[in-house]
């Protein structure tokens, strides 16, 4: 999940340097609150012994953002108005758990914008996870294998009229051939609140491309057991295939909105609502 370098620092730039900076005010904003209730409660029990004065340190995930998004002039894959579209959502959720298809140049930002929170990335180059985890080890990435082509893609979409893909059940039982069943057990146990999906590669015929991903990110969604919503998004919805999976199998009727390339859905659980159909009846097609 990797693009060409620019010469110039974008807006996006700034703006993910002055959404760190937000960070860091609210997390010093937290610390003094939290500092002066202590100073209160030393106040009212002048026999205490003080004590030192804690000092107040920007974590690393923090700085690490800053640093390398001010000096950087590798712009992140998303413009300006799409990445402001996820940041709303995580202004609200974090920290919450995030799972994001692809590791790349915004990696590093979608990390910091959930502070405290966890945020998964799997990547299917493993060349690539060694690069950008021996400069951040504090992202954390797992290497993933797909076994899908672009190219079968038209073939891919005709299950979305089968009923082993209108099933709602765990990834790894089950019976759609979109279903991703390979992934470390702790991507299936966890329950994610945010899932973005910008990768797998998808560019060119031979390119694993992004069906399978929505697919899975759709059905861990609906099988969520805490009952919660799941807010998705797909990148690059230009193109034929995450156009067309992301419409079959995230739904239009759990389609938010859409900023340029990128799509936002948000999809409820299945598992405690017994006879919920897997796409919700769109009210636009009945007129």
């Amino acid at each position: 999940m990797r693009n060409k370098p620019q010469s110039f620092i974008s807006s996006k730039l700034i703006f993910i340097c002055c959404s760190v900076l937000v960070l860091f005010i609210l997390f010093l904003k937290r610390e003094t609150i939290s500092s002066s209730s202590n100073s209160t409660i030393q106040h009212q029990k002048p026999k205490c012994p003080s004590t030192p004065q804690q000092c107040t340190k920007l974590p690393v995930s923090l700085s690490d953002a800053l640093v390398h998004y001010v000096t950087t002039e590798i712009t992140p894959q998303q413009t300006f108005d799409e990445i402001s579209v996820s940041k709303r959502v995580l202004d609200k959720k974090a920290p919450c758990n995030f799972l994001v298809f692809g590791l790349g140049h915004d990696s590093l930002m979608w990390a910091s914008l959930n502070h405290g929170g966890r945020t998964l990335f799997l990547e299917e180059d493993k060349a690539w996870i060694e690069t950008v985890t021996k400069k951040f080890p504090n992202l954390e990435s797992y290497h993933v294998v797909y076994d899908t082509k672009v190219k079968d893609s038209n073939k891919l979409m005709e299950l979305e009229r089968t009923k082993g893909c209108k099933a709602v059940s765990d990834p790894r039982d089950s019976k759609c051939a979109l279903s991703l069943k390979g992934f470390p057990a702790d991507v299936y146990d966890t329950q994610w609140d945010v899932i973005m999906v910008d990768a797998p590669t998808g560019y060119h015929e031979e390119a694993p491309g992004r069906m399978s991903a929505i697919y899975t990110a759709g059905l861990l969604a609906r099988n969520r057991y805490d009952g919660s919503e799941t807010d998705v998004f797909v990148h690059d919805v230009n193109r034929p295939v995450e156009d067309e999976f992301s419409m079959a199998f995230l739904c239009r009727g759990y389609m938010k909105e859409q900023q340029g390339r990128l799509r936002h859905f948000t999809i409820p659980s299945h598992r405690e609502r017994i006879g919920t159909p897997f796409c919700p009846a769109d009210i636009s097609r009945r007129f």
